[in-house]
């Protein structure tokens, strides 16, 4: 059995569907989930990341676990007594989605240090395991959802640098094969889209979608700060906007790893606008 934690998320939600069409014994949990999150005839138990000790009847039967690296929580998480849990529950192989930013930002206190620690718990467990370090989400454009049904506006900082934002359904898929296919274990994956781009053109995609004009503002740093600030912690925000701002060349990199593992280009950021419009409308 495949258990997915995170399955609430942008990834973890398109993993659950995935595994379940293709047949596969799928358990889904996150902290709050109710069985209108995932599709029907899949079990799902409530569980929190931080505590580990929530997760031990959730794993029962398992062999494989797709775990999510906290988000803006990873922070709280023990990740050794998590693998731990895991390990005793009888699994074998663990799927991580982890960040980027292990490797392009091993300094950062909301990233590197943390992150690494995670993954280090991981590859130390005696356990199979695959990481996959993704860069932004596609999805991160909901943040422009409200102001776009709104005032038909989106706003955002740094207009023209660009970054290959990934799709999390591409993410998804790579994390389905990574637990259900031989050939993976002791790999890093990095998971971008196929072509960077800036946030003009994201917007201008969404525009796009809509098949209606969308005005874009430029934001400065300090007005982009005090949005974010209200959703996440500071170190997290002053490590997202100097990646926004300031992207390293490995950034701004194109990974061939998503198409080599699934066999096709990554989706454009336009394919992942025009599945999700009705957010937007």
């Amino acid at each position: 059995m495949y258990v997915v934690t995170g399955a609430t998320g942008n990834v973890g939600r398109s993993l659950v569907r995935i595994l379940a069409a293709a047949g596969e014994p799928v358990r889904a949990t996150s902290r709050n989930i109710s069985a209108a999150d995932v599709p029907d005839g899949v079990r799902y138990a409530r569980a929190d990341l931080v505590d580990a000790e929530s997760l031990r009847p959730v794993l029962e039967g398992a062999g494989t676990l797709f775990l999510q690296n906290g988000g803006p929580s990873m922070h709280r998480l023990d990740p050794r007594a998590l693998l731990g849990v895991a390990r005793a529950a009888g699994v074998g192989r663990v799927v991580l989605l982890s960040s980027q930013g292990v490797v392009t930002r091993p300094g950062s206190a909301s990233h590197g240090h943390t992150a690494r620690a995670i993954e280090d718990a991981v590859q130390e467990s005696g356990l199979e395991w695959t990481v996959l370090r993704p860069g932004g989400f596609a999805s991160n454009a909901y943040a422009w959802a409200e102001s776009v049904r709104a005032q038909r506006l989106i706003a955002a900082p740094f207009a023209d640098t660009g970054l290959p934002v990934v799709d999390p359904d591409d993410i998804a898929e790579v994390a389905a094969a990574a637990m259900t296919e031989d050939g993976h274990h002791g790999r890093a994956y990095e998971l971008t889209g196929p072509a960077p781009s800036t946030p003009r053109e994201r917007a201008a995609a969404v525009a796009d979608a809509l098949g209606e004009p969308v005005r874009f503002v430029e934001q400065t740093r300090d007005e982009a700060r005090e949005q974010m600030l209200r959703l996440l912690p500071a170190p997290v925000v002053e490590t997202t906007l100097d990646i926004l701002g300031e992207p390293t060349a490995a950034e701004q990199r194109v990974s061939p790893d998503t198409e080599r593992i699934l066999g096709r280009p990554p989706r454009t950021f336009a394919d992942w606008a025009v599945r999700h419009i009705a957010a937007f409308r």
